[in-house]
């Protein structure tokens, strides 16, 4: 079936999930994996695919965990999304689609994903695209108090560790990802039709557990997945990205400062471009769909 973009729903077992993704362009052409967020789906990269598609790449955009389509295998499987999760998941979904190499790119929870992957299993990424810069989070300073500037735009974290946040994003999860989207996006005017799209994604039966999950995680409020144990410890120490690499960071991002490029080049050791859109915010893919073609474009030639 097709989905509301350009590509072809298809579904694969990828671990512990049942993974809904969208491929388009050449089968045979060089592979690239774009990663969402929260609170977006994969018509964030519509534009992008379309543009990847047409430079016959074989482009895949998968549906995270929590989101659309994809399901967990089951009941059984905590409802986790801490950011060791994010880089299984992508692991086994590489496997499960045979694909030994690929460039990966992604913004926000999609970007921790291919980082992750980068950083840990390098053979398998060719090139990756990072917005926001390097995106592993140091959970072992996560209870360090982040300037006053930083920590006001996180309240929507705090307002998910307790049961009122529960109540909002369970009965208000279509209001909350648009005002979150405005706030995090402030020049960029979308349009309702276009929120709708990828607000549908939202109604996940498993929606409300794994964004709790993750905002409660990462401040080390709640156990994270038996699963992923041996991944976390590996990101402890935080493992330099030594593939190629594009960072990309909106000018006008509501959540997410530019990037420091100081710590750029100490946590990326191989080659690294860095570069700053103006008139841009958190969702790069969908506010700047060229740029990030080009970015990735220039990692798969």
């Amino acid at each position: 079936m097709r989905g509301d973009g350009f590509g072809v729903v298809s579904m694969v077992r990828a671990g512990a999930l049942d993974v809904a993704f969208e491929e388009s362009g050449d089968p045979g052409g060089p592979v690239v994996v774009l990663l969402h967020g929260f609170p977006y789906d994969v018509r964030a990269f519509d534009d992008v695919a379309t543009t990847l598609a047409r430079a016959r790449c074989r482009v895949v955009v998968p549906y995270l965990r929590g989101y659309g389509p994809t399901r967990f295998v089951s009941r059984e499987t905590p409802r986790s999304e801490q950011q060791g999760v994010l880089g299984l998941d992508l692991l086994a979904l590489l496997d499960a689609l045979s694909i030994s190499t690929a460039v990966v790119g992604g913004f926000d929870w999609g970007g921790r994903a291919a980082c992750i992957v980068a950083a840990l299993r390098p053979e398998r990424v060719k090139g990756l695209v990072s917005c926001g810069g390097y995106n592993v989070q140091d959970l072992a300073r996560a209870g360090r108090p982040a300037p006053p500037d930083v920590e006001h735009r996180l309240w929507y974290q705090y307002y998910f560790h307790g049961d009122r946040g529960r109540a909002g994003l369970t009965t208000q999860r279509a209001e909350l990802g648009r005002y979150l989207w405005r706030l995090w996006s402030p020049t960029w005017h979308f349009d309702e039709a276009t929120y709708q799209r990828t607000a549908a994604s939202f109604e996940n039966p498993d929606f409300v557990d794994v964004v709790l999950h993750s905002y409660r995680h990462r401040h080390g409020l709640v156990e994270g997945d038996p699963a992923a144990e041996a991944v976390e410890r590996a990101l402890a120490v935080g493992p330099p990205i030594t593939v190629p690499t594009v960072v990309l960071d909106g000018a006008d991002d509501g959540v997410t400062r530019v990037s420091d490029p100081s710590r750029l080049a100490h946590h990326f050791t191989g080659r690294l471009e860095h570069h700053v859109l103006p008139g841009v915010g958190h969702d790069v893919p969908q506010e700047a769909p060229a740029a990030f073609a080009e970015a990735v474009l220039s990692l798969v030639r």
